[in-house]
C-alpha cells in the first residue's frame, strides 16, 4: 500500500458522530468540514452551544448572528479564537463573493472577522461565530472513519444556523434516505433499553 492514497475531498460535508465514538468532546456532534485534504482537516463542531454572548467578544457581529446568538463551541483546538461560518444566499449560484467571506462549499463559507460587519450585513443569510474548531493531522479522519466513530452525510446551508442545535444530530440522521434515518431513535442512554 503505498503512502499516497488519493485523499477525496469531504470539505462541506457533515461528520455526525456515531453512537459508537467514545471521545465526550464528540459525543452525538455534527462537525462541518471547512477544509479536508492529505493534510488533514479542519472543521467546527455545529451543535455545542455556550452561554457566551456574541457581542460580548465581537462587537458588532451579534446582530447579524441568529437564534441563539451565542458563541458555538466549535471544537476542543484554539478555544481562544473566534471563526465565523457565514451563509450567502446565492453565493452558491457563482456570483462573486462578497468582500469578508471565502466561499467553503456551496453557499457556505468563512466570514473573515477582521472586517466591519457592515460589509457582510446585506450578503449574510446566516451567520454563526465559533470558539476553537476541530482538526485532524494527516491521515487521523479516514482512520476514524474506517474504524466507524463517524457518518458522513451532505451538508445543508440551515445547518449552520439551526436555531435548535441540541436537535441538529437528530435532524440530521433523521432526513437521510438510509438506515441512518433509524440511528436518529438511538436513546442518550443504552442502558435505558
Amino acid at each position: 500500500m503505498s503512502g499516497m492514497t488519493e485523499v477525496s475531498s469531504l470539505t462541506g460535508r457533515l461528520l455526525v458522530a456515531t453512537p459508537a465514538l467514545a471521545d465526550p468532546n464528540f459525543d452525538r456532534a455534527v462537525v462541518l468540514l471547512l477544509d479536508h485534504d492529505e493534510e488533514g482537516s479542519l472543521g467546527v463542531v455545529l451543535n455545542r452551544p455556550t452561554p457566551v454572548d456574541v457581542d460580548d467578544i465581537l462587537e458588532g457581529w451579534g446582530d447579524l448572528a441568529g437564534e441563539p446568538g451565542v458563541v458555538f463551541q466549535g471544537g476542543p483546538v484554539s478555544l481562544d479564537s473566534a471563526l465565523g461560518v457565514g451563509v450567502v444566499p446565492g453565493g452558491a449560484l457563482g456570483e462573486a463573493a462578497p468582500l469578508g467571506w471565502r466561499r467553503v462549499h456551496g453557499a457556505i463559507g468563512l466570514v473573515d472577522l477582521e472586517a466591519p460587519p457592515e460589509l457582510l450585513a446585506s450578503a449574510l443569510g446566516s451567520l454563526r461565530i465559533f470558539a476553537g474548531y476541530a482538526g485532524w493531522g494527516p491521515g487521523q479522519l479516514e482512520e476514524e472513519l474506517v474504524d466507524g466513530a463517524w457518518y458522513v452525510v451532505e451538508s445543508e446551508p440551515g445547518d449552520v444556523s439551526c436555531p435548535s442545535p441540541e436537535r441538529l444530530w437528530r435532524e440530521v440522521l433523521r432526513r437521510q434516505r438510509s438506515e441512518l434515518a433509524m440511528v436518529a431513535t438511538y436513546p442518550d442512554d443504552p442502558s435505558l433499553n
